[in-house]
């Protein structure tokens, strides 16, 4: 690839890319509008222990919407990470609890495991031209279905004097380790998505697919690439719920895919494709854990958890389409 053609994908979008900064602007107001209101009608909302419990619980969200940024940002989506999770989880525990296996050789294969079915996605939607949203949701069913089958619908529990629980349970200089893992995450995530040739392939393919084929990009090898790393990252969140909570099941995840794609979509990353941006993606993630975690506090029914999260995935969409992008991108 000449270094023209490098420079064209470089500098393709910056008219769009300042636009829709816009909204990185707008979800930071929100995610600090809804701290305010929650710190006047609850009591401990502030308190230092409450934030390292949001952070805590949010790392999950926050591994896989990084994720997910790059997947949205190349115009895909992926709707299965939330059976990964479940699938790794309960294997992990199984792997742990039944087979006995040692605790460094269960998260390499589950890791292994999340980049497979990434890599099973990626195949037919790259190499296959099969849309993603088809083919991630029949992931999703497939990947829920095998975890139900090797469960029948039991939680599987893992020893308790495991190491495997440190993953979910562990302090490090008085950071809860999950966190740890999401902050890297989201640096690792942000170093990719901007520093690096691949992130701009990423966001170049998701503006003009076609055009940077003829560049001499490998499109479809970015694109089987991005579904990897979501595969990998669904499994990491899902042995860390897993290794916190200290057992496996075919349940967890269900619906953490909508919470996924609404905190990136919230943090103003382009459903079309074409612009992303991982310090959106914390905002709304955020937003998303600060919403949750105040309506606990304020003794609200916890059903109303799902109401709010639908409702902030149609209010972004509409922010997303409406205000911030206003026009479809050409894809090529």
């Amino acid at each position: 690839m000449n270094m023209s053609s490098t420079r064209m994908i470089r500098h393709s979008l910056p008219r769009r890319i300042l636009h829709n900064h816009s909204g990185v602007v707008s979800i930071a107001l929100f995610c600090l509008f809804c701290c305010m209101v929650f710190a006047l009608i609850t009591d401990n909302f502030l308190s230092g222990p409450n934030w390292l419990n949001i952070i805590r619980q949010s790392a999950p969200l926050l591994i896989v919407a990084t994720a997910m940024t790059l997947v949205i940002t190349t115009g895909g989506i992926d709707l299965s990470v939330g059976s990964t999770l479940a699938l790794v989880g309960a294997l992990s525990a199984i792997a742990l609890n039944n087979w006995g296996l040692p605790w460094p050789v269960v998260l390499l294969g589950g890791l292994l495991l999340g980049g497979l079915i990434g890599a099973l996605n990626g195949y037919f939607i790259a190499y296959e031209g099969i849309p993603a949203f088809i083919v991630t949701l029949a992931t999703l069913a497939v990947v829920r279905g095998v975890a139900l089958l090797i469960t029948q619908g039991y939680s599987i529990p893992i020893p308790a004097d495991s190491p495997f629980t440190l993953l979910g349970r562990a302090w490090v200089i008085g950071l809860p380790l999950p966190a740890i893992l999401g902050v890297l995450a989201l640096l690792g995530g942000h170093i990719l998505l901007n520093q690096t040739r691949f992130g701009r392939y990423v966001t170049a393919i998701g503006s003009n697919t076609e055009g940077v084929r003829r560049a001499g990009v490998n499109t479809r090898a970015v694109t089987l690439w991005v579904y990897v790393l979501s595969g990998m990252s669904a499994a990491l969140a899902g042995m860390i719920i897993t290794a916190r909570l200290g057992s496996g099941s075919s349940n967890q995840g269900e619906g953490f895919e909508l919470q996924v794609i609404a905190a990136v979509v919230l943090g103003s990353t382009s459903l079309f494709g074409g612009f992303g941006t991982i310090i959106g993606t914390l905002l709304g993630a955020l937003s998303i854990a600060v919403i949750q975690n105040g309506l606990i506090l304020s003794h609200i029914s916890p059903f109303y958890t799902q109401i709010a999260t639908g409702t902030i995935i149609l209010l972004a969409i509409w922010l997303n389409t409406r205000i911030f992008n206003p026009a479809r991108p050409t894809k090529g």
